[in-house]
């Protein structure tokens, strides 16, 4: 029983840390962006900086910056646990 305790738990965390990871790199590119934003004559590349990442997200998202992020990290999380339990059934599973 504590096999597929632990694959199970191995699989949720891939799938968390998978989905979290790239929600995390736009959040902080565009926070890199907007805190360039407030340094004297920089706010027009930090604007255009912004408005390249909101452009990519909503290529994924059907036009909505929003739902591109979520399709982005849905697909991270699904890549994630097919190479976990890739993984496990290589190496872990008699």
């Amino acid at each position: 029983m504590k096999r597929p305790l632990h694959i199970l738990r191995s699989l949720s965390l891939t799938a968390f840390f998978s989905f979290a990871t790239p929600i995390v790199l736009a959040g902080s590119a565009l926070m890199l962006l907007a805190g360039i934003g407030l340094l004297p004559g920089l706010q027009a590349i930090a604007h255009s900086g912004t408005l390249s990442v909101l452009y990519f997200l909503a290529t994924f998202g059907s036009g909505h910056p929003l739902t591109g992020s979520l399709v982005i990290g849905l697909t991270w999380s699904l890549v994630g646990v097919l190479f976990d339990f890739c993984t496990v059934y290589r190496y872990e599973l008699p």
